[in-house]
């Protein structure tokens, strides 16, 4: 009789047989579906006892791992061999800390901790490459004795796959085993089979339970809470300190308290605690008595939310693409449309459109939502915006003054007239007399005092030289030169825009837009100190944005506390994010590095990918990217999220062959719908 496992394996291979048309001769050499062995640990261990050092135990979570590492190795020592174990699992460790990976030797009736390596995460898929990293290092430390290492339970997806063939090869495992339930197929056996290493694959025990999400959460906050008993505050200076792993901003101090973070030392783990609070450049945390400190101090998402259980904290990203935009971005694309793919980003408070698409001309339209504001990166075809989105216009950034990333300006200038308030332009210098010389062309002599308003910024360096330009007035008004730090723009309230220049064998901006950290009030947690609404939230909040954290709030039962303390009780942060547009630069050494500095941990990086590698002359000719420099320097910056555009008008056949070299080059690149490709091919 045939288990399910085999006979979906089977399955699996008249599938493929079909699908590439071999008859099933062809596969006779393939490598056969894995043999099931029952959960004997006695023979199991008599099997690991006749060959190898290393063995990883793999499977889902709660399929079992720890507990039958944990028999392995109770006979294995009862044989009178030396066994040793390490829990690859931070998330739900069988022995040491949440957080961790522990290595440990086992001394009845259960395992010693030997050591242990900081990963303040308690998501394996996400982190792997540091676990396998952490692993390794736990392994140089062991000592001589047969080596269990009880792998996380993810075995599916990428990060399945990743994981289980990252560790085999790193750790140089020379056996895998793999538990399985009954009726369901073995996870990764393609992957398996491709090993190079022993594989066993073992039915799970038939009593193998997953715990809860609340079980799990509330076991690892109790072990993880039992450490820091005895704990004791240590303050540090934060400048003293080098962040490493993915802390949170510095400027949101409230994502700071509650999050899991370890001393780091040549590469290794001296101590691990929790922070308590980021105030005015002083790190406070708690450590168990004795810990030491260094200058190096690790963060991941591991941290006490305000329930008190030791969980993930949410990450510091954006929300994902989509590809059609809402109505308020931009109108549903004209019959004659022929641009490509037109990305539109949601962000927590706007959204990005490329309004023409990957093909047309550059316009990125950035709507602020509920503040009836737009803001334009580059002027190309404006058609298909509405006149009301003109008339909300506050800021463009010009990238330079070629047609195609200007010449959409005559729609701007047309639907302002009215007597709006001025709308702010910057660009590279020249842009001044760029536009003179558009607004010149025009006979103005019947809208009076109504004339379309524009200040002009030239970027000049550290200098921004600015002009007031109005439709109908002959002269321009050159206002006082403005310097700038860091290349900074606009400080708005509710964003910043920063530029740098880039050569095109002409000077070019590119920008990057952060909006600030939002404040909300967790009507849960107001709900659960029995407090009542009011202007002293308000007050609460301004304080907080203002860092006025020791300020005294009165509260509706007339006493008063400190922000800080309310603060880090009732209010979440939602934090800014970062938005990079850049287009036609060449690839240069000294552009590649002043772009990479700009879009640095970018939320979203809209780049140019004018041509593929292949036509790498072309684009060194014209000053542009290609795919291939594109996503290096996505990747060299280490955005999420890479949106790629500007794409050369040869490729309106196959664009699919620039999204293939762009994610040989980079694993963010946001690709489009299949179907938004072939329609592309269509309409062209």
């Amino acid at each position: 009789m045939k288990t399910g496992v085999e006979v979906a394996a089977r399955t699996d291979i008249a599938r493929h047989c079909q699908y590439f048309q071999i008859d099933r001769a062809q596969v006779a050499a393939m490598p056969h579906p894995l043999p099931l062995l029952p959960y004997e640990p006695s023979n199991l261990a008599s099997r690991l006892l006749a060959g190898g050092q290393r063995v990883l135990l793999c499977g889902e979570m709660g399929i079992g791992k720890s507990t039958l590492t944990a028999e392995l190795a109770r006979i294995i020592l009862s044989r009178g061999r030396a066994c040793l174990g390490i829990t690859a699992d931070p998330g739900s460790p069988d022995f040491g800390l949440p957080g961790t990976v522990s290595l440990g030797q086992w001394r009845e009736p259960g395992w010693q901790v030997l050591a242990f390596e900081a990963l303040c995460t308690l998501d394996a898929g996400r982190f792997r490459l540091p676990l396998v990293t952490a692993v390794n290092r736990l392994i140089s430390q062991a000592p001589p004795g047969l080596l269990l290492i009880d792998a996380p339970g993810v075995v599916r997806g990428i990060a399945g796959s990743e994981l289980l063939t990252g560790m085999v090869e790193l750790l140089n495992i020379d056996t895998v085993l793999m538990l399985v339930r009954q009726s369901k197929p073995v996870p990764l056996r393609n992957e398996l089979l491709a090993l190079p290493s022993r594989v066993l694959a073992v039915h799970a025990h038939p009593e193998a339970r997953r715990s809860g999400k609340k079980a799990r959460a509330r076991k690892r906050t109790e072990r993880w809470q039992a450490y820091l008993g005895a704990a004791h505050e240590v303050m540090l200076n934060l400048s003293d300190i080098r962040l490493i792993g993915t802390p949170p901003p510095v400027d949101v101090p409230d994502a700071w308290p509650g999050r899991q973070c370890a001393f780091i030392d040549a590469g290794r783990t001296v101590s691990i605690g929790e922070i308590i609070a980021l105030q005015g450049g002083k790190l406070s945390a708690r450590l168990p008595a004795a810990s030491e400190t260094t200058d190096v101090l690790l963060l991941r998402d591991a941290r006490t939310e305000k329930n008190g259980l030791l969980g993930s904290a949410e990450p510091f990203a954006s929300s994902a693409l989509q590809y059609l935009p809402p109505t308020d971005v931009m109108p549903y694309p004209r019959a004659d449309y022929s641009g490509g793919p037109r990305p539109v980003a949601k962000l927590n408070g706007a959204f990005a459109a490329l309004v023409n698409g990957v093909f047309d001309d550059p316009l990125l339209h950035l709507r602020l939502r509920q503040q009836q504001r737009s803001l334009l990166f580059d002027l190309g075809d404006s058609g298909r915006l509405p006149a009301r989105i003109a008339h909300q216009v506050s800021d463009v950034f010009i990238s330079h003054a070629h047609i195609d990333h200007i010449g959409g300006f005559l729609w701007l200038l047309r639907s302002r007239v009215g007597g709006f308030p001025a709308c702010r332009l910057f660009g590279p210098p020249g842009l001044i007399g760029h536009i003179q010389g558009l607004i010149n062309g025009f006979l103005w002599d019947r809208i009076g005092i109504t004339g379309p308003r524009f200040e002009i910024a030239e970027v000049h360096g550290d200098r921004l030289l600015r002009a007031r330009i109005q439709a109908g007035l002959q002269n321009r008004e050159d206002l006082p030169e403005v310097r700038m730090t860091d290349g900074l723009l606009v400080n708005d309230p509710l964003f910043s825009v920063r530029t740098i220049t880039l050569d095109h064998g002409t000077p070019v901006q590119a920008y990057a837009f952060e909006s600030r950290a939002k404040l909300n009030v967790d009507q849960t947690a107001l709900k659960a100190h029995g407090l009542s609404a009011g202007p002293w939230l308000n007050q609460l909040k301004q304080c907080l944005v203002e860092g006025d954290r020791e300020a005294l709030i009165r509260l509706p039962d007339n006493t008063s506390r400190r922000a800080t303390e309310l603060g880090v009780r009732l209010v979440t942060v939602t934090p800014g994010e970062k938005l990079v547009y850049a287009t036609d630069l060449a690839d240069t050494a000294a552009n590649r590095n002043a772009l990479t500095a700009l879009a640095r941990n970018a939320d979203i990086f809209f780049c140019e990918s004018c041509f593929l590698e292949a036509d790498s002359e072309q684009a060194r000719r014209t000053g542009h990217l290609t795919a291939q420099a594109c996503g290096q320097i996505a990747t060299a910056a280490d955005v999420r999220q890479l949106v790629p555009f500007h794409f050369s008008r040869r490729y309106e056949t196959s664009p699919e062959a620039v999204y293939l070299e762009l994610t040989a080059a980079c694993s963010r690149v946001v690709m489009p719908p299949k179907d938004s490709l072939q329609g592309c091919r269509k309409e062209t």
